[in-house]
């Protein structure tokens, strides 16, 4: 069912004023790949915009709180925690983001840890594009939720956290 339209196909924020109010948490994850050159400079800490992983940290947390003013049909809602962590792989090149967001709440924040996760890989992006174009943002999806009517999700391919 496509809770963004109404009877006659028109979108619409969706009414959640009688659902009971429940401890929300979703995880979104996604990474993004880039030349080992590149990588070497952001590992080592060299990139001359600063400290990239420190800076899309903090953009990713500022995404999670403006999700809202993103996405046309988004509640806005009261975040009571974000956490971003920042993984590094050598090996492949690729820095994986993971963005844990929490409220107590009528509606989940999956589309918060989604935002999150985006905003800080763009920012990675943005710090080290003048010397590496074509770095690919891949595989942002949500992991888990907790909470609400639905009850608990964990994408079938991982094992749950909770």
């Amino acid at each position: 069912m496509l809770t963004h339209f109404d009877t006659e196909g028109q979108a619409h924020m969706v009414d959640v004023g009688a659902k009971r109010e429940t401890h929300r948490v979703a995880r979104a994850t996604g990474l993004i790949r880039m030349q080992p050159a590149t990588f070497a400079l952001l590992a080592q800490g060299t990139a001359k915009k600063g400290d990239v992983i420190g800076v899309a940290r903090i953009a990713a947390i500022q995404g999670a709180k403006r999700t809202a003013d993103l996405v046309p049909l988004c509640h806005p809602l009261p975040i009571t925690r974000v956490a971003v962590e920042f993984e590094a792989d050598a090996t492949a090149s690729t820095v994986r983001c993971t963005a844990q967001v929490e409220t107590h709440g009528r509606t989940g924040v999956e589309m918060e840890a989604l935002t999150a996760v985006q905003v800080g890989l763009l920012t990675v992006y943005d710090m080290l594009k003048a010397v590496d174009r074509g770095m690919v943002i891949d595989g942002v999806r949500v992991i888990e939720k907790h909470g609400g009517k639905s009850g608990d999700w964990t994408a079938a391919d991982l094992p749950p956290t909770a």
